[in-house]
């Protein structure tokens, strides 16, 4: 999209868009301003929470995009954020969904790149999280961010790996990690009740529990979710179930009860 600054001499007026940036009338570049939408972004308000257990690991994922909405409701409710990535790798991201859709495309031509070597040798986890913390740092330093934060796992010859990566390329690795508000209000839940030899189904309950603590304190959060494991054998992502909840605590019935200057 592009405004264009007219000439009010109707003599020098190009008849058409073609003429206007290619004929007699072209203007000036400098003339033109562009929309970057990717620093206007859709959505940020999604948490991705992960760990890695006994079994291998686990990521879970709220399904929301906001967008051009009515105030402050959810536009699509059915967008997913967990992709597989080569054979060994996994990723989720909370944040701007058409970065996360550029971020694909790299990976995709990353992955694409490395068959074509046929060497019998592929990317694990760990290769591409690192490469992932240069692309983000480099667009950061560019002052045009990919609006996300990513999470990454994967398990290859054995060896379990999960890391994070901010949109300003601040990553670092870790048993369990959290995007958004899951690093306020996930991650001490994770650092209390995480194992090492955690099953997939007690992993699956413990995340659980951080999603639901998130939902209870974001008003526009949605209890749609999906969960993915992966292991040695192969990656699988669930499909889309709503987490069960209860709403008829104390402090929700009567919020302000006992807050300073209330009435």
């Amino acid at each position: 999209m592009y405004s264009l600054a007219q000439n009010e001499s109707k003599e020098n007026t190009p008849t058409s868009k073609r003429e206007w940036l290619t004929g007699s009338g072209a203007l000036d570049m400098d003339l033109i301003t562009y929309n970057q939408k990717t620093q206007q972004i859709v959505y940020d308000r999604v948490c991705c929470d992960a760990s890695v257990g006994g079994f291998g690991g686990l990521t879970q994922q709220e399904r929301e995009v906001g967008g051009r909405s009515y105030g402050s409701t959810i536009r699509y409710k059915s967008v997913e954020r967990l992709k597989q990535v080569g054979k060994h790798s996994l990723i989720g991201a909370s944040g701007e969904i058409s970065d996360f859709q550029e971020i694909l495309r790299y990976l995709d031509e990353l992955i694409l790149h490395d068959n074509m070597w046929d060497d019998g040798n592929s990317l694990g986890p760990k290769e591409v999280h690192n490469y992932l913390t240069r692309v983000m740092y480099n667009r950061r330093n560019k002052f045009d961010p990919l609006w996300n934060s990513l999470v990454l796992g994967g398990v290859k010859n054995g060896q379990k790996y999960l890391g994070s990566v901010s949109m300003i390329g601040v990553h670092f690795e870790d048993d369990h990690v959290a995007t958004g508000f899951g690093n306020h209000l996930a991650r001490p839940i994770l650092r209390e009740e995480w194992r090492e030899d955690l099953t997939f189904e007690e992993g699956v309950k413990l995340l659980e529990k951080c999603m639901r603590n998130l939902l209870y304190r974001d008003r526009s959060a949605v209890n749609k979710l999906q969960i993915a494991k992966i292991t040695e054998e192969g990656l699988t992502i669930s499909e889309p179930y709503s987490l069960k909840t209860f709403w008829n605590f104390a402090a929700f019935q009567n919020p302000t009860v006992g807050a300073e200057g209330s009435w």
